[in-house]
């Protein structure tokens, strides 16, 4: 485990740095580029938001592509075209063109995410599965810790070679990816049983324990595409992952500039937007690995729903002192990175091995529609009201009922069956 893991998780983990980069440096850039492209705060809202419609339409068709062409392919290729768009952002011109682009990048990345909890779920064992996923998903608070002063950097080349400073942003973080998209085709290996970098002991043994956690799950049945959007407990694990989801989206998209509204700078606006991403990448590792510790992962995702709830409740009520704010806001970011790796333990544990490649992407699918909204729902309260922590308030609520969710559904049985669900024809 120690050899799989050190050949594919850091690997992986530079690959979601560059992802999480090119999906949220259009909160940096819009310290700059809202005025040179005359964009209100509800149509940067609207088009950030365009990211996750795009993202919702193609992430399980994108998960169904990986099991079929292999994950080393599918992977390189959402990474290219994702790096390239991404890049080609740097030449918006306009509302119209900024929302195509947006749309654009969503469809380009689809997949990414659930595809590669898919393909770890092939090389780790149930019991390794919360830390190490948790390990790799510190990708997401890092890529703003080290993206956040890096964006505010690339923001002062503005006017070299004629180009603006936002548009060198786009630029230089969109390019790597593409390199680390080749890169795929030679790191990464579809299965164990087809990896010449592990012994013919590592292999079978690996081999044999995932086959053994997967016959623990046989007995769930399998869900059609079709019969998994009208399951109930399906549908709950969706509305579960929303509220984390919708606070990262929301806070990745809007905080630069509520914490500039503060009369910061825009390097002063990128360390300070850092330190609540610095503390979210320790805490989620360490929560990971007590879940993983204890076996325990109901109460270890109920309680960072929780801790969103009430740092989003206090941060409506408290506006206006920056330390406040940053101390709250690293509230809410703990609670929704700390979520992901018990949480996405527990939801693989909850479906077949046959349901897991459509089950996975849909509900980070919809859990991202939900976040786009709520990156929308922010913009549009802020341009009404004046307010950026107002429009957070519907996410309060929606991680409190979501962290209730989590306990009611994990007491029942522990994998959606294909028996409960009527089969449909869909001839």
């Amino acid at each position: 485990m120690r050899h799989v893991t050190l050949r594919l998780v850091p690997f992986l983990m530079l690959c979601y740095f560059f992802a999480l980069l090119d999906r949220v440096n259009v909160g940096f850039a819009s310290l700059q580029m809202n005025k040179d492209l005359g964009l209100s705060a509800a149509v940067f809202g609207l088009g950030s938001s365009l990211f996750f419609v795009a993202y919702f339409l193609f992430e399980v068709p994108s998960n169904l592509a990986l099991e079929k062409f292999g994950a080393r392919r599918w992977i390189a290729r959402i990474m290219i075209t994702w790096g390239l768009v991404s890049a080609c952002m740097a030449f918006v011109v306009g509302p119209y063109s900024f929302y195509g682009m947006r749309l654009l990048l969503g469809a380009a990345e689809a997949g990414f995410f659930p595809g590669v909890v898919l393909y770890l779920t092939y090389w780790l064992p149930a019991a390794y599965r919360a830390r190490l996923i948790a390990i790799f998903m510190v990708s997401v608070p890092v890529a703003s810790f080290i993206g956040s002063p890096v964006s505010a950097l690339l923001l002062e080349l503005n006017g070299l070679l004629g180009l603006k400073g936002w548009q060198w942003l786009f630029i230089l973080e969109g390019l790597p990816t593409v390199l680390l998209g080749a890169a795929c085709l030679r790191v990464l290996t579809d299965r164990p049983e087809t990896a010449p970098w592990l012994t013919p002991e590592q292999r079978d043994w690996l081999t044999q324990r995932i086959a053994s956690d997967n016959a623990k799950k046989s007995a769930s049945g399998h869900l059609t595409v079709w019969q998994l959007v009208r399951n109930p407990q399906f549908l709950t694990m969706a509305m579960i992952c929303a509220g984390a989801s919708a606070t990262g989206s929301a806070l990745a998209v809007w905080q630069p500039q509520l914490l500039k509204s503060f009369g910061l700078t825009n390097m002063q606006t990128g360390f300070i937007n850092s330190v609540p991403y610095g503390i979210a990448a320790v805490l989620m590792v360490m929560w990971g690995r007590h879940s993983d510790h204890t076996g325990e992962r109901r109460w270890h995702t109920a309680l960072t729903l929780w801790l969103i709830a009430a740092a989003l409740g206090t941060l409506a009520a408290t506006q206006g002192h920056l330390v406040a704010t940053v101390m709250l806001l690293s509230c809410c970011l703990i609670g929704a990175y700390s979520f992901k790796g018990p949480f996405w333990a527990l939801s693989s544990t909850w479906m077949s091995p046959k349901t897991a490649a459509a089950g996975l992407a849909g509900i980070n699918a919809i859990s991202n529609l939900v976040g786009g909204g709520a990156i929308s729902l922010v913009g549009w309260v802020k341009e009404t009201t004046g307010s950026f922590t107002m429009g957070l308030l519907p996410i309060m609520l929606l991680t409190f009922l979501g962290g209730v969710a989590v306990l009611l559904l994990s007491r029942q049985t522990p994998a959606p069956s294909a028996e409960a669900t009527p089969r449909v024809s869909t001839t």
